[in-house]
């Protein structure tokens, strides 16, 4: 196959419309989401401003708190992604999405009965799972709610989400936490302390806001692209056979169904990924050598070992899963883990939120023990600034990559590139300044260019995949996310706190080392995303696709 050949085909997110204008329940459809997607983040990252306290508390260190809200949530988050976003390409999106607020909101409230790590642990896994619903199908629904040609910036109003929510969450947590402590000094009704209080506070809200969701239309699969997708016959029969596979052990089961060459390679991949944690786990001696509740010992948390055992178990159920994919749907593995574009945009963005979870965690405790911040100033003078400079980042860098794609093929990843170079100078500046009021400046410039590559990320995955395997596409996106950004991130910056006389600036610097392999891999981006963008049908085909 030559270049012309390459280059002849034209893109699938052309919209047979282009010009046609987007009737305003999208628009009002796109509002709700949003409104999910910020409440997603404020019960995630509410962890952030409550940190110290959990750790006065509850006695632990800040490997566990980098523990607890990376790895915990990432691991559950990223494998029930899977056979979620499977689900939410063959089922109901939009009661997918409502079970899933459902059951996350439940879980953020129950955090605030946690009486020691293991409950708060098991808890946080539970959100994981629950919030794994939202994404998968909300970049499916956008993406047949809006036409190619703004697609990014939907995508991008969608994720501002994720900054409002974060900033949000800073106010409301300081706010609760120091009025409830000031009402209740020796602990208010049911003996909850102000950080218990402040879950409470932001789970409850969910399950109102789940019956909203409900009542939203589902669209036609594919119908603004020319392609409708009719409804699948067995939504949930694809959702268990994913289930099946990612889920260990049942997936040395499902590997060796598939054949004893399948079951080899499958016990190879265990083999492999059971060293590389044991190996690391060497290297990292446990700055707090805690043993889980869980299992009926008596001290608080984990052994830092459990952050590479649960990431070990992470990687190769996914591996089971990507090379189970290969035999079951050949087009959707080729135009995903098999296509060296794909790869490039979602694992180079991956690098981005690496450093970026590390810093939006990380900040507001950095503030409060180094620098003598306030959580109610915390709320005002790096919360809300961050809300609001992760949503001009985030809409400013959609609309610019909508427009470089216009100019470029390669548009939405120059962008992307931008997010990952630009957010380096803020970062160091916020993490060695001796100024409170420097680092909020900083902090602020960190989150906005940060912010900037996500929409155009975001809509590059959907853009190199079919209209039925959008909801694939995007689990496969935020595996990246979670599994390098939030699972690794934000430990090992607390890991470098907790073993390093540096303490957190120390930790954060250390993530800096993912941009230069971010680097590499999106300078492979923008050759490899144009001829890959142009020949998702023909590559499809070749692979079996009936299209």
């Amino acid at each position: 196959m030559n270049q012309s050949d390459v280059t002849s085909e034209k893109p699938i997110e052309a919209s047979p419309q282009p010009d046609t204008k987007v009737p305003a329940y999208s628009w009002y459809a796109l509002g709700v989401l949003v409104l999910v997607y910020v409440l997603n983040f404020i019960d995630r990252q509410i962890l952030s401003i409550l940190a110290n306290d959990i750790k006065a508390d509850l006695g632990v260190e800040d490997d566990y708190l980098g523990f607890l809200y990376g790895t915990a949530f990432a691991v559950f988050y990223a494998l029930f992604g899977i056979p979620l976003g499977k689900l939410a390409d063959s089922w109901k999106r939009i009661r997918l999405m409502t079970i899933g607020l459902a059951l996350w909101s439940t879980m953020t409230a129950l955090s605030g009965f946690a009486k020691n790590a293991g409950a708060l642990t098991a808890a946080r896994v539970g959100v994981g799972v629950g919030e794994a619903t939202a994404s998968p199908s909300a970049y499916s629904l956008i993406s047949d709610w809006f036409p190619a040609r703004l697609r990014a910036t939907a995508l991008a109003i969608y994720s501002s989400g994720l900054y409002i929510g974060g900033g949000i969450s800073l106010l409301i947590g300081g706010l609760v936490v120091e009025n409830w402590n000031e009402a209740y000094p020796d602990g208010g009704p049911l003996g909850l302390v102000g950080w218990q209080a402040a879950f409470l506070s932001v789970g409850i809200p969910g399950l109102l806001l789940a019956l909203w969701v409900l009542t939203l239309r589902e669209p036609v699969r594919g119908e603004i692209d020319g392609l409708p997708t009719p409804e699948n016959p067995h939504p949930f029969r694809g959702f268990f056979q994913e289930l099946f596979q990612v889920i260990p052990p049942f997936t040395l089961l499902g590997a060796f169904q598939r054949g004893i060459g399948a079951f080899a390679v499958n016990v190879a991949g265990l083999v492999a990924f059971a060293v590389i944690a044991v190996f690391l786990t060497s290297i990292t001696p446990g700055a707090s050598a805690y043993l889980s509740d869980a299992v009926g010992l008596t001290a608080a948390g984990v052994p830092v070992s459990d952050q590479w055992l649960f990431l070990g178990v992470g990687y190769y159920a996914v591996f089971s899963w990507a090379t189970a994919l290969y035999t079951r749907d050949l087009p959707t593995f080729r135009l995903t883990w098999g296509s060296p574009a794909f790869l490039s945009v979602v694992l180079g963005y991956g690098t981005v939120a690496f450093m970026a979870y590390a810093a939006s965690y990380w900040g507001a405790p950095y503030a409060e023990r180094v620098l003598g911040a306030d959580k109610t100033d915390l709320g005002w003078f790096l919360g809300a600034p961050s809300a609001v400079a992760g949503f001009l980042g985030v809409i400013l860098g959609g609309r610019m990559a909508d427009y470089l794609l216009e100019k470029f093929q390669n548009g939405r990843v120059m962008v992307i590139l931008f997010g990952l170079l630009a957010s380096l100078p803020p970062i160091v500046v916020a993490y060695t300044t001796d100024s409170l009021t420097v680092f909020y400046v900083a902090s602020f410039f960190a989150q906005m260019t940060g912010a900037s590559a996500l929409g155009a990320a975001a809509a590059s995955s959907q853009a190199l995949v079919l209209p039925r395997m959008r909801g694939m596409a995007t689990a496969i996106f935020f595996l990246s996310t979670t599994l390098i950004g939030l699972g690794i991130g934000p430990f090992l910056a607390g890991y470098v706190s907790a073993v390093s006389p540096g303490g957190l600036s120390t930790g954060m610097l250390t993530t800096l080392v993912a941009a230069p392999f971010g680097f590499v891999l999106l300078l492979a981006a923008l050759k490899l995303v144009p001829a890959a963008g142009a020949s998702v049908l023909e590559r499809a085909r070749a692979a079996g696709e009936a299209v």
